[in-house]
């Protein structure tokens, strides 16, 4: 019997990790589709291919150009970029606050099939209807925000609910590359189809997105108990085998169940002793076993709650994680929008080869987050392996910053970076959120995942807002050199964030290193 609930479980787990892992794919992959076409986009929004011929009635036609210069045009993409991002962090704050209070499967479905409908506007209804407006394109933008803001936090929820502590540094590591195969795909996309026109980049991953909306629909399972299966052990059950802090020796057996969003626990203690579980029980009856009189079975119905926005701020770990996020996703986020731009600009390489080189950013971020949650799943700390990381992307963005224009070289340095910063990124928003929304000063309420990984990404999508319109003004105005200095600058203050945090885990990892020597000498 055991091992058919063994097997169901990994099945289900299996199931969503792969569902979550490619529908957030697939949002990032819709993102991508913009960032990678922002040079075709700019020609298409000025008249510059019009000049020095005749005008015909077919180029009359197609002359209804929104900018004078490219330049123009590259500033309003930048507009577009922090519009898209303030609409985002606005969002993961209030979707993650609606998460944890409505079906997530529901919710993560209905923002993708939204958002494959406003892409699929943004880039082909408007191209092919020859609409250049650049207020309905910022509307049309915004509330994509919005909608792409339902994906992050139900999929770090979904995750955290069905894997345990343990495992999630390694785990998560390996499933928040969901955000970087997704920009991979869309780049590849993107390149594959961009000959023809950029509105088909558009149509692509908008179709692609809109498919995954129905898989969701119909296959994703938000919780274990949706399907009456055990939550994964808490972080303090996984490395001390105990459910609380009371004796071992009052407590007989636990046994835990699940009907109808209720969790009704089975506690049996020795009489005059105080029960494991406090809280005022909605429903509660005592029954004395023939066998055992010296036990009672106290059963207790507890509806789980959910946390309020304020109290998820005021977590510990909250706010820290959250201001270092800011800048660091700043930095990672204009990566993310304007690494290909910066290549096909700086070294006037051909926008589809851009497309594709850029994908060594994202590659190297995948394996950045993998091996850093690996060695912090070890250490059973986060914070020890993240501040390293982000100390030595500094003098990393320095070297890019003066990297020749020869390919190889461009490509080895731009992965190195990817290692760093992407990874430390991509471990702070799935693994560091993930434990922060279930950690114990908690206390008993169930639903704080998804608003505390809101609250983390929020916070960070408004630095990358601010991230995107200060690019590409630093650069037509000071060159390309000022915006790395910026991303050295936000680096630095991302660890700064962070360094209290990682001076307790020093702390705490020597104290148990000095409990160990303790316990080895005794033996």
């Amino acid at each position: 019997m055991s091992q058919i609930k063994f097997t169901r479980t990994e099945s289900h787990k299996t199931a969503v990790f792969f569902i979550t892992f490619f529908s957030y794919a697939f949002f990032h992959a819709n993102r991508k589709a913009f960032s990678n076409v922002k040079s075709s986009a700019a020609e298409v929004w000025t008249p510059h291919n019009l000049t020095d011929r005749i005008l015909e009635p077919r180029d009359l036609w197609y002359s209804h150009d929104m900018f004078d210069s490219n330049e123009d045009a590259v500033k309003f993409e930048g507009i577009l970029d922090t519009a898209f991002m303030l609409a985002y962090a606005v969002g993961l704050f209030l979707n993650g606050y609606i998460g944890d209070r409505v079906n997530m499967r529901i919710l993560l479905s209905v923002g993708m099939a939204a958002t494959s409908v406003l892409v699929f506007i943004f880039g082909c209804v408007c191209e092919w209807t020859l609409f250049y407006n650049k207020y309905f394109y910022v509307i049309v933008w915004i509330v994509n925000g919005l909608m792409q803001s339902t994906g992050w936090p139900v999929v770090v929820a979904c995750m955290g609910n069905w894997f345990g502590h343990s495992s999630r540094g390694v785990l998560l590591g390996v499933w928040s590359a969901c955000a970087s195969v997704g920009n991979i795909i869309g780049a590849l996309l993107v390149s594959s189809v961009l000959s023809y026109g950029y509105q088909y980049a558009f149509m692509v991953t908008s179709t692609v997105l809109l498919a995954g909306s129905f898989v969701v629909f119909v296959g994703l399972i938000p919780s274990p108990a949706d399907v009456g299966l055990d939550p994964p052990p808490s972080e303090d059950i996984a490395k001390h085998g105990s459910v609380n802090t009371v004796a071992e020796d009052t407590v007989h057996h636990v046994v835990e169940c699940k009907m109808a969003n209720e969790k009704i626990f089975i506690v049996s203690v020795t009489q005059n002793k105080a029960p494991l579980l406090n809280g005022p029980p909605v429903e509660s009856s005592h029954y004395t076993s023939e066998d055992e009189r010296d036990v009672v079975y106290d059963v207790q119905a507890v509806k789980p709650t959910s946390m309020s926005f304020l109290k998820a701020c005021l977590l510990p770990g909250v706010i820290p994680y959250s201001l270092a996020y800011a800048f660091l996703k700043l930095v990672n986020y204009s990566f993310f929008f304007w690494l290909p731009f910066y290549l096909s600009n700086s070294f006037h390489w051909d926008e589809s080869t851009s497309d594709q080189l850029s994908t060594a950013y994202d590659v190297a971020g995948i394996f950045g987050g993998t091996i850093i949650g690996f060695f912090s799943d070890r250490l059973g700390k986060r914070t020890i392996m993240i501040v390293p990381m982000l100390l030595l992307s500094i003098p990393s963005l320095l070297l890019y910053s003066y990297s020749p224009n020869d390919r190889t070289i461009n490509v080895v340095i731009m992965s190195l970076i990817g290692f760093l910063i992407g990874g430390a990124a991509n471990l702070i928003s799935s693994a560091v959120s993930a434990d922060l929304g279930c950690q114990k000063a908690i206390q008993g309420d169930d639903k704080a995942l998804a608003t505390v990984t809101g609250v983390i990404d929020g916070t960070g999508s408004f630095g990358a807002a601010l991230g995107q319109i200060a690019v590409p003004y630093l650069q037509s105005g000071l060159g390309w050199h000022s915006v790395f200095y910026l991303f050295m600058i936000c680096m630095f203050l991302t660890a700064v964030c962070l360094f209290p945090l990682f001076l307790k885990e020093i702390r705490s990892l020597r104290c148990g290193c000095c409990r160990r020597r303790r316990s080895v000498s005794l033996q």
